[in-house]
Order: structure tokens, then C-alpha cells, then sequence
């Protein structure tokens, strides 16, 4: 006798498998008129080898639901039609495979949602359907009301479909629950559900994770709260009805804003700066940046600083720096040099005429000190006091602006630390000071003491000059700063 097979499943499911003569007819052309068996409690059915179920048409008379393509997650908005389940005129029931849909992040399985029979397929094999677009049309059993359709775990293995058969409902899910089960590595097979219908909320999830690692979870914002008992009818008292909160009245009026933009041609100083650093910025910049502590300057200025005043000369940090560049210029006398337009020839200038960049009422101006080579620090200040005090009330000449070889910009008087100066042809380099700030450093014991420390960045013409020498050259200063006593102060 040919081996017989078992298969269990509703009343529905039976009669949407075969008729009772189809099937009867069926099993006796196969096993010699076997009777058919349906077991009244367990609606089982005997049928031969591994033949399972069979489709059949079914007269319906409910109305014709549109069954739409809901949103599957990760922000797909459409996908492609791989395989029908069903053909028009298949009955379904609630939860029963549709299609198999794919995009180009996964393949997943649409189920229904509804009892009843297909009438309309919207889409042929490979084609594309968007989100929100029918897929079938379903003749419904009547007294069904449309609902979100159920996006079904694709690519489950067979221990999983065999749980699934044993808890005795398919998984369902919302995209955002499969979502936050893929990224923690969840089998929705493996979460017991506690929604409607075994559905698997995210509490559900939460509650996994926390006993796969012990982890305590804080209450979550989507769990129903319990509202106190209501107190007894005796003590209660009737509620005073209080007057809606009224909208209150501005003070004043909304301002009118009236400005209007307006244009003007760039003159004097600013048309000349764009002239000038238009040209600079054809030439390739090399930057290099540093920091310098200068708690020994800092020291011998403050010491200075009464006997300059006596003097009548404010004594600032930038004599200092100054004069050290122009020490550092006699060791790297490129530095202080120029090229030709067509950058053929090197020009090495003899006298040290240091720029000082100045914010003036006028824009940025760069005055410059004369042959600070030949100079003390306190000479030095003697003419930058006179420099800054033209610069300031709109005086300075031709003869203080122009013939400059090698440019410092004070620009942490104003503030900032690092900044990326552009070079101001025909010179080569220039460099930018940040402001001078107090920082905790070590000494030569490992012990952290207050240091006063200021950046400074520099910028070259790559041209003629390497980052080598710009990083000697910035070296050298660094030192005379921090070792002020090495620069010689003529108080003569």
C-alpha cells in the first residue's frame, strides 16, 4: 500500500483545498478507492504521497477591496514583482502568501488580509510596483473592512517555518519592528507576539534583548498606563468650571523692517587690496604654524616697560618680534628677497624693511619699519609708536607704505591663534601672531607650570623657498623670543 500523509489545518482550509468529490475522486484513482477521511474535531484530512493542497475557484458575493502595496521599510518606495502565489479566481484567507515582491535590499513575502477571492492581478512578472499602488483585487466574504495589509518574514528556514506552524500563526510585524529586529541580529520566529493576533510589537523586541543579555529596560513611553481608581461616589466633589486661559494681546506692533540693500564701487585702499591680492594668490603658499612661549619676554618686558614710559614710548611685545625676525633674516637672507614677475631672477634686499599689517580706519594698511637691522628693540618702538599713531588718524605717506621686504601681522591683538596669512608681493614670506594666551605646560622637571604662549603661522612663495627653511628661519626666531636677553636693548 502507497504511504498515506497527514494534513491538518481548518475547516476553511479544507474546503478551499478541493471539493469533497474532487477530492474523493482524486484519492480513489490513486490508492484504489481509499475513502476520504474528515475527522469532525481535527479536520483531518488523508491524501496521498506529497501532494498538499489544490486551488479551486469560489463563487463570492462580498465587495471588491483594492489590496495595496503598504510600506515595506528602509525607504524603499517600489520593488519588482518576482512570482505569484495565486491566480485570479483563487480563494485566500487572512494571512495566506500572495507574492513575492523584491528590491534592491531584500526579498520579502506579501500576505492578505482579507477571506475572499481574487479577481483582478494588477502587475505582470518583473514588473515594478510602487508603494500605495494596488496589487490584487480581492471579491471579500462581506461584512470586511479594509485594512493595512501584512508584510510576511521572506527567507525563513525550515526550523523556522515548522515553529511557525507550531505556534499556530505566521509572523506579523510592522516594517519598523523587522527593522529594529534585523539590526540586533533577531529571528522574528524566535519573539513570542503580544499584540492582536500574535502581532509582534516593539515592546516585544525590547523585551527579547533584555533577557538574551540581562539588561533592565527603562519603561517604555508606548505601554498603556494605568489610571487610578476612581474614588468613591460619596466623596466626590462636583469640578469648578473654570473659563478658557484667554490668548493674550502683543503690546506692541510687529516692527516693519524697512532697510534696503545698496551698492557702491570699491575705491582707495579697498580697490587697491584687490588689486594686490588678486595677484598674490596666483603664487603657490607654503604654510607652516608653531607655537612659542614667551614667559621669559613677558617677564623682561614688564621690567622694561616703566623706563620706555619714562621715555614717553609705549613698549609693546612687537618690538620684540620684530627685531628677532630681522636676526633670523640675516641667517636666511631668501627670505628677504624678491622674484621677478616671470620668476626667473632672485633679488636679495640688503635692508630689513619690516611690515607691520595695521587695522585702520582706512582698511588694512602695512606700513614698515626701515633697516631694523641697523635698530635696538627701543628704537624699534620709537617708530611704530609714530607708525600706529598716523595709521590711526588717516596720515600715513607713500614713504611708510611702500619698500617692504618681509611682512608681520599682529592679528591676535584683535584675536584668533592660528591664521593663513597671504603672502604680499614682491616679498616672499609673511607671517601671522596669534594672541597671547596663559596655558598650563611642563618644565624641564615634569612639573606643570603657567606658561604664556602665543602661535604664530607662516606662509612663503614655494617657489624659491622649501618648507626647510621656512621651519630653520622659524626656529631661530622662536629662540630669540624665548631667551629675550640674546637681543640687546639700547636705552641710550
Amino acid at each position: 500500500m502507497a504511504a498515506l500523509m497527514t494534513v491538518r489545518g481548518s475547516l476553511p482550509f479544507i474546503r478551499r483545498l478541493v471539493s469533497v468529490q474532487c477530492l474523493h475522486k482524486y484519492c480513489s484513482s490513486k490508492v484504489q478507492k481509499a475513502p476520504l477521511v474528515i475527522a469532525p474535531h481535527s479536520y483531518s484530512a488523508t491524501v496521498l504521497q506529497q501532494h498538499r493542497f489544490f486551488r479551486t475557484s469560489y463563487a463570492a458575493s462580498g465587495p471588491i477591496l483594492q489590496f495595496k502595496l503598504s510600506d515595506i521599510g528602509e525607504g524603499i518606495m517600489e520593488v519588482t514583482v518576482k512570482e505569484w502565489y495565486v491566480k485570479v479566481g483563487d480563494r485566500v484567507s487572512q494571512f495566506d502568501s500572495i507574492c513575492e515582491v523584491q528590491s534592491d535590499k531584500a526579498s520579502v513575502t506579501i500576505t492578505s488580509r482579507y477571506d475572499g477571492v481574487i479577481r483582478k492581478l494588477y502587475y505582470d512578472i518583473d514588473s515594478v510596483a510602487f508603494v500605495g499602488t494596488p496589487l490584487v483585487d480581492i471579491e471579500t466574504d462581506g461584512g470586511q473592512t479594509p485594512e493595512e495589509d501584512v508584510v510576511e518574514t521572506p527567507a525563513v528556514s525550515q526550523e523556522e517555518h515548522t515553529h511557525q506552524h507550531i505556534r499556530g500563526h505566521k509572523t506579523q510585524a510592522t516594517p519598523a519592528v523587522r527593522r529594529l529586529a534585523m539590526e540586533n541580529n533577531i529571528k522574528l520566529s524566535e519573539v513570542v507576539g503580544t499584540g492582536k493576533d500574535g502581532r509582534i510589537l516593539k515592546e516585544d523586541i525590547l523585551n527579547f534583548i533584555a533577557k538574551q543579555t540581562g539588561a533592565i529596560l527603562p519603561p517604555s513611553p508606548f505601554q498603556e498606563i494605568q489610571p487610578p481608581p476612581p474614588a468613591p461616589a460619596a466623596a466626590a466633589k462636583p469640578q469648578e468650571k473654570r473659563p478658557p486661559p484667554s490668548i493674550p494681546t502683543p503690546i506692541s506692533p510687529r516692527p516693519v523692517f524697512t532697510g534696503k540693500d545698496r551698492t557702491e564701487p570699491l575705491k582707495g585702499f579697498q580697490k587697491a587690496m584687490v588689486k594686490t591680492m588678486t595677484a598674490a594668490l596666483k603664487i603657490p603658499h607654503f604654510g607652516y604654524k608653531d607655537e612659542v612661549d614667551l614667559t621669559q619676554l613677558v617677564r623682561l618686558r614688564s621690567e622694561l616697560k616703566g623706563v620706555a614710559e619714562s621715555r614717553g614710548v609705549r613698549l609693546s611685545y612687537m618690538p620684540f618680534f620684530i627685531k628677532a625676525a630681522s636676526l633670523g633674516l640675516l641667517q636666511f637672507p631668501i627670505l628677504n628677497a624678491s622674484v621677478d614677475e616671470e620668476c626667473q631672477n632672485i633679488t636679495y634686499k640688503a635692508a630689513h624693511n619690516i611690515g607691520l599689517a595695521m587695522d585702520t580706519p582706512q582698511g588694512l594698511l602695512v606700513p614698515n619699519v626701515k633697516n631694523v637691522q641697523m635698530l635696538s628693540v627701543f628704537e624699534i618702538a620709537v617708530e611704530l609708536n609714530r607708525l600706529q599713531t598716523l595709521g590711526a588718524s588717516g596720515q600715513l605717506g607713500t614713504a611708510d607704505l611702500t619698500g617692504g621686504t618681509f611682512t608681520l601681522s599682529n592679528i591676535g591683538s584683535i584675536g584668533g591663534t592660528y591664521a593663513k596669512p597671504v603672502v604680499l608681493l614682491p616679498e616672499v614670506a609673511i607671517g601671522a601672531l596669534g594672541k597671547l594666551q596663559v596655558l598650563p605646560r611642563f618644565n624641564a622637571k615634569d612639573e606643570v607650570v603657567k606658561a604664556h604662549i602665543m602661535n604664530v603661522s607662516w606662509s612663503a612663495d614655494h617657489r624659491i623657498i622649501d618648507g626647510a627653511t621656512m621651519c630653520r628661519f622659524s626656529n631661530l626666531w622662536k629662540c630669540y623670543l624665548e631667551n629675550p636677553a640674546s637681543m640687546v636693548l639700547d636705552l641710550k
